[in-house]
């Protein structure tokens, strides 16, 4: 694991804060949505920032 300081680890629990929001605002959506492409559109992009969430966590 790297030597992080305190400022940055903060700073990447914040990070990966905005990525689980974003990803549970994504999915928000894609249930109101009617339309499928538009639907599928937000499901691949909560998907691919919970994998962001993730792969910094992995990092800690």
């Amino acid at each position: 694991m790297p030597n992080f300081n305190q400022m940055e680890l903060s700073s990447i629990r914040e990070v990966v804060g905005g990525h689980q929001t974003t990803a549970a605002k994504l999915n928000a959506y894609a249930s109101q949505c009617q339309d499928q492409q538009i639907k599928q559109m937000f499901q691949q992009a909560a998907g691919e920032a919970q994998k962001s969430a993730q792969q910094l966590i992995q990092m800690l």
